[in-house]
């Protein structure tokens, strides 16, 4: 028995079960036409022949593993794609475009990512499987702020939101309504296209509105809920004016909600 070697033994064995590429390399096989995922006891199949189109779209600091690990399964089936990441976290991909962007204030690259992504998806129909991935670090890389609000005003806010104590599921209530693709939306835009989304999750309790904002998923949260949060941290005298006025605009019905439960 030697101690020190068990030890590292435990602990790269404990990072190898959380490396994004392995995680999906062992979820994910292809059975003739038929794609299966798995994870624990639960199994999705989807019949990839009924698919003109496979698109794969990601977002998120682990993203090009999770990319990459795809391009190994599905091959040549991927007609085209993009992901979203950190600076630095660029991988060797062959199908999927990778675009790098600011974390964890958003950049002008966070903007023209979202744009790739939000056109790609925007073009897909009845015909297309779109796949997405879904990463810790999403929230800031995929930034496509509502009319009237600019970058700089998106900088400013996240930068107040990151100072002021509120945790990661109140700072994204704020980012998701004064956002076209975050809270659901982007699901909104890739309709009428299947979707899977597969999310590795860096929030405490697995919320899945809270993951990366929830791009895929109904949002429980609303205007009136982001503005009692400015109020809580007394923020508002200091976040831009544009900011503000989207949110009371928003509390007051003038602008339409995020998808809900049913939507």
């Amino acid at each position: 028995m030697d101690p020190k070697n068990d030890l590292q033994s435990i602990f790269f064995k404990a990072i190898e079960q959380v490396d994004p590429y392995l995680m999906i390399r062992h979820a994910m096989r292809i059975e003739g036409d038929i794609l299966v995922i798995t994870h624990g006891d639960a199994v999705l199949t989807e019949n990839l022949a009924e698919y003109r189109n496979i698109m794969v779209l990601g977002i998120g600091k682990a993203a090009p593993k999770m990319a990459r690990a795809l391009e190994e399964v599905l091959g040549s089936r991927i007609t085209e794609g993009a992901v979203i990441t950190k600076y630095g976290y660029a991988e060797d991909l062959g199908r999927i475009r990778t675009i790098e962007a600011g974390h964890p204030v958003p950049d002008e690259k966070s903007v023209l990512g979202a744009e790739t992504l939000a056109g790609l998806a925007g073009k897909a129909d009845e015909k297309t499987l779109i796949i997405n991935l879904v990463s810790g670090g999403g929230s800031s890389l995929l930034s496509l702020p509502r009319q009237g609000i600019s970058l700089v005003d998106l900088q400013e806010t996240t930068k107040i939101l990151l100072e002021c104590g509120a945790d990661i599921r109140e700072v994204n209530c704020i980012r998701k309504h004064l956002s076209r693709v975050k809270g659901g939306q982007f699901a909104r835009i890739s309709s009428p296209a299947r979707m899977i989304t597969l999310i590795l999750s860096d929030v405490v309790g697995d919320r899945l509105d809270a993951i990366a904002s929830g791009i895929t998923v109904p949002d429980p949260t609303t205007f009136s809920q982001a503005l009692d949060i400015v109020r809580t941290y007394r923020i508002g005298s200091r976040l831009p004016s544009p900011v503000m006025h989207l949110l009371e605009s928003g509390s007051r019905g003038e602008i339409p909600e995020t998808p809900k439960q049913g939507d």
